[in-house]
């Protein structure tokens, strides 16, 4: 059985085309013998496109490299299934699925390769050594049950916040005075980034008030430099500033969506 273990790694950043997808071409090309890690988000946070993780996968292995995929925008929108990615490890976080806030999952696999790592908090050995602390049984639990729903209610959920996000999107471009940024057709459902044309996104959304939108991620809510997400996608520093993230969800209605295109054919 091979076993890696992480202990340190260099890193290489490449950029991602206009509608936000890489290049499996230059993946392919910039993994050299001295890479041990590759890392993709299946999902982007900003614009929702969806990366093809399992062709990404594929590459890895035939690289015998270990393969990471953040998948925390994409659990609950899309069927996750390690083995079919290639996934040596994967990340999960439960409020992105209805549960509860500051509890997540890692998944790490044990053969084939088997993967190895090194403890971040030491202690008593909790979760097999690979992180110590009393578990939060609660927030464990919720987790639990947010999967079991997500599950469930995956195509329903998509067929529906689909159709709303096609009726909010077809309002706002209808008269060419705003595009969506990254690819129309790998995306996850519920998101939406479009860029406003002659304005900026900031001082549009705090003409708001019962309307919640954002420039970016939440991550990155405190900074007010325009997203390394679309930069690095080669819109402009205008472009970027002038781009809105929608984020619709499992309990947005048609009336929200008609009450957010009039307010916002009323402020152009």
């Amino acid at each position: 059985m091979q076993i890696f273990r992480i202990k340190r790694f260099h890193h290489k950043i490449s950029y991602v085309a206009r509608d936000g997808l890489i290049d499996l071409n230059q993946l392919n090309n910039i993994i050299t013998p001295s890479t041990i890690i590759l890392s993709i988000m299946m999902a982007n946070n900003e614009t929702g496109v969806i990366q093809p993780i399992e062709q990404v996968g594929k590459i890895a292995k035939e690289k015998g490299v270990l393969f990471f995929t953040d998948a925390t925008q994409a659990a609950g929108k899309l069927r996750i299934d390690v083995n079919e990615m290639n996934a040596d490890m994967l990340c999960i976080s439960a409020h992105k699925i209805y549960g509860p806030k500051g509890i997540g999952a890692l998944y790490v696999r044990r053969k084939n390769p088997r993967v190895t790592l090194i403890p971040q908090i030491h202690g008593g050995g909790h979760e097999k050594g690979f992180r110590s602390g009393t578990l939060n049984v609660p927030a464990i639990v919720g987790l639990g049950a947010a999967c079991e729903l997500a599950n469930e209610k995956l195509w329903d959920d998509g067929s529906r916040i689909s159709k709303l996000r096609t009726i909010l999107e077809q309002a706002i471009t209808e008269n060419n005075n705003a595009f969506i940024n990254g690819s129309t057709k790998n995306r996850i459902f519920n998101t939406s980034n479009i860029c406003f044309k002659n304005i900026n996104a900031a001082d549009f959304i705090s003409k708001f008030k019962n309307i919640a939108i954002a420039t970016g991620s939440a991550c990155t809510s405190a900074n007010n430099e325009p997203s390394h997400v679309l930069r690095a996608m080669g819109l402009t520093e205008k472009e970027a500033q002038s781009s809105i993230r929608f984020s619709l969800g499992r309990n947005t209605t048609i009336e929200e969506i008609e009450a957010v295109i009039s307010q916002l054919q009323y402020l152009k």
